[in-house]
């Protein structure tokens, strides 16, 4: 018995270390737990990925809506100057029409490809749109300053008489001085009317001189650029000032018998280059 009992007492360590021996390695094996883990790992990598994605979709969206919203901004701009180039050009309102879209149309033609545009294309064609349009507004913008150029370039031209009533009491030229009874050069022409009548610009441009000038009296200067500037003089009041910008037609001032002169009239003269010239070749521009 004593012999058993020392047997089973050595017996016990070794049976002890087998058992933790075979313990640790059942759990040094990979179990359920693990692979959760890996699958939450895997989840959360397609969780980033489907992210990442995601925010480069949006990212892609936002970018075609920005440039959508430029072309549609470029049509609403071509849309309104098309409408102004017909305004000014005075072009027929219903062949003209850009409020609407263009009128299109021709018999069913064969479909060369059912597939939808993919991405790439339709960026491709959205390009091509957006080129499309900007040289249509430089082309659009040069017609518009070329119309615009043209209408101010009647607008500054001096022409038409200085005057809405009056007659033409004295010509550009040789003439009897009034006051001298000799010969001179007259160089302006002189159109006589009511005192206080309307004397009026005949073409746009800024004021240079508004007030009194030996010989002239009372006088309004107007310099309409391209070298042209026009005269004003015997003035009963002068009605704008100094550096004023004025409009064809403008009233600028009231007849009157201001200076060296006989009685009310205006005494209008047409300058170009520096040199006086005679204004009957711009009043009867305006009769053409």
């Amino acid at each position: 018995m004593l012999a058993g009992l020392v047997v089973m007492l050595m017996l016990v360590p070794v049976v002890l270390l087998i058992g933790g021996y075979f313990l640790g390695k059942k759990n040094s094996e990979p179990g359920s737990w693990v692979l959760l883990e890996g699958w939450r790992k895997e989840l959360s990598e397609q969780r980033q990925q489907i992210a990442e994605a995601t925010h480069n979709a949006t990212e892609n969206i936002n970018v075609l809506s920005r440039r959508l919203a430029r072309l549609q901004a470029h049509v609403i701009r071509l849309d309104a100057l098309g409408s102004r180039l017909t305004e000014i050009a005075e072009l027929d309102q219903g062949e003209f029409d850009f409020s609407s879209q263009p009128a299109v149309g021709g018999p069913p033609g064969h479909i060369v490809d059912q597939r939808v545009a993919e991405l790439p294309e339709f960026i491709k064609s959205l390009n091509r749109l957006a080129g499309q349009l900007d040289d249509r507004a430089q082309q659009l913008d040069l017609l518009e300053t070329m119309l615009m150029n043209h209408g101010l370039q009647d607008e500054v031209m001096p022409a038409g008489r200085p005057v809405n009533n009056g007659w033409t009491s004295s010509y550009f030229g040789l003439r009897t001085d009034p006051f001298t009874g000799r010969k001179e050069h007259h160089k302006g022409v002189d159109f006589a009317g009511k005192m206080g009548s309307d004397i009026v610009s005949v073409a746009a441009g800024v004021v240079t001189w508004a007030g009194k000038r030996y010989g002239y009296g009372n006088l309004v200067e107007i310099n309409h650029g391209n070298g042209y500037a026009t005269r004003y003089g015997h003035a009963q009041k002068v009605l704008v000032n100094v550096g004023e910008k004025v409009k064809k037609g403008q009233l600028v001032a009231l007849m009157g018998s201001t200076g060296r002169s006989t009685g009310p009239h205006v005494h209008f003269e047409v300058w170009h280059e520096g040199k006086v010239v005679d204004p009957m070749q711009y009043i009867r521009t305006a009769k053409q």
